[in-house]
């Protein structure tokens, strides 16, 4: 770790004799070295100049499950998400009954996606951002699942007010369910936010249609210098390895690209499961010589998804982080210590095994499959 610079010494010419003693023979040259080294020590010890005034900064990830509004999309695949009464025409019953998966098919067909389910789920969705820093939310906060910019307003402005987010972060991407990455940030963007297409070679245009890009975003932290964010989620497990491991380098060359006194960190569903990672050693080969893996910080984490038919837990959703290479003029932003968590202390985002709750239907419980991962940087 870089040390704080030290104050320079006052210089010896002002304390040791070399200016004249009697007053009438006080020459120029020697009053300038004194205040100068006086203005020297009243700028080290000046309060507002010392990074321990800097608050730290909080960062979120957080799948929210299917946050989709009710509006039919044209284009997309979400003629799950409408009220019961859009749904009973044999366009749509027809449509549903081409899905193959009995469950998805049931959902298509009879799930009521109304007004009181959508506010119930923009609630709680709310209501898990809200449970860190004390009812203000994390300062950045890395979604996935979000449908449009409309339903990421709409959770902004009527649920997330005590939070004070400028307006959200989100390109429209290719996905053909029209699911997409954002970020809500209280920190102000620097430049212009860029979606970035995964080249995936190879790969037959049905699997590929079913991803998302790396949503880039750069934000101005409290000390003036800039930090640039990565917003992901890789193609879900299903799909082969060798797309997660395309995902992966492609997010390491983005990140390759900025300039060395850039901080970067990375955010969101990353879809790799913990046997993957045994048998595949995907963190070890594709992220560690390229990032700092947050949760490995946090002991008490058993993962943010758990899959009940090997009863297994996964970190499908990360934060990755990469300091500054060079520090120049300024401090060091780094991760806080024991502040890395999950931010799964509300009643509803539990079932009784004390695995994450998905949203449920018809009723509306739970919350989502995946448990929000936080952390804070500090500066050094």
């Amino acid at each position: 770790m870089l040390q704080e610079p030290v104050p320079r010494a006052i210089p010896d010419l002002a304390i040791k004799g070399h200016c004249p003693h009697n007053p009438d023979m006080i020459r120029f040259p020697c009053l300038v070295a004194v205040l100068a080294a006086t203005c020297v020590m009243l700028a080290a010890c000046a309060p507002s100049s010392r990074p321990a005034d800097i608050a730290p900064v909080t960062i979120m990830t957080f799948n929210v499950e299917n946050l989709f509004d009710n509006q039919d999309d044209p284009g997309k695949d979400d003629r799950t998400f409408l009220p019961l009464a859009a749904k009973q025409t044999d366009e749509h019953r027809t449509a549903c009954n081409t899905i193959e998966v009995p469950h998805w098919r049931d959902q298509c067909l009879n799930w009521d996606w109304n007004d009181e389910i959508l506010e119930r789920k923009l609630r709680v969705v709310a209501e898990s951002i809200l449970q860190v820093n004390g009812g203000r939310g994390p300062d950045i906060v890395a979604l996935q699942e979000i449908e449009n910019i409309g339903i990421l307003d709409r959770l902004r402005t009527e649920f997330l007010g005590t939070a004070e987010y400028l307006p959200g972060i989100l390109i429209e991407g290719n996905d053909n369910r029209g699911i997409d990455v954002a970020f809500l940030t209280r920190l102000p963007p620097d430049g212009e936010p860029t979606l970035h297409p995964i080249p995936f070679e190879g790969i037959p245009a049905e699997r590929a249609a079913d991803t998302r890009g790396i949503l880039e975003a750069t934000f101005r932290l409290p000390d003036g210098q800039l930090l640039t964010g990565y917003a992901v989620h890789f193609p879900a497990p299903f799909h082969p390895t060798g797309m997660r491991v395309a995902a992966y380098q492609f997010l390491n060359e983005l990140k390759s690209t900025l300039p060395d006194d850039r901080a970067a960190f990375a955010a969101g569903d990353f879809n790799t499961t913990s046997a993957e990672d045994r048998e595949r050693a995907m963190l070890q080969r594709l992220v560690r010589p390229h990032w700092t893996v947050v949760h490995d910080y946090c002991d008490a984490c058993p993962g943010t998804s758990y899959y009940a038919r090997d009863d297994s837990w996964s970190f499908l959703d990360m934060i990755l982080w990469s300091p500054a290479k060079i520090r120049g003029a300024q401090a060091t932003w780094t991760i806080r210590d024991n502040s890395v968590h999950l931010a799964n202390k509300l009643p509803s985002q539990r079932r009784a095994d004390g695995s994450p709750a998905r949203f449920e239907m018809p009723g509306g419980t739970g919350v989502s499959d995946h448990w929000p991962l936080v952390f804070d940087l500090e500066i050094k």
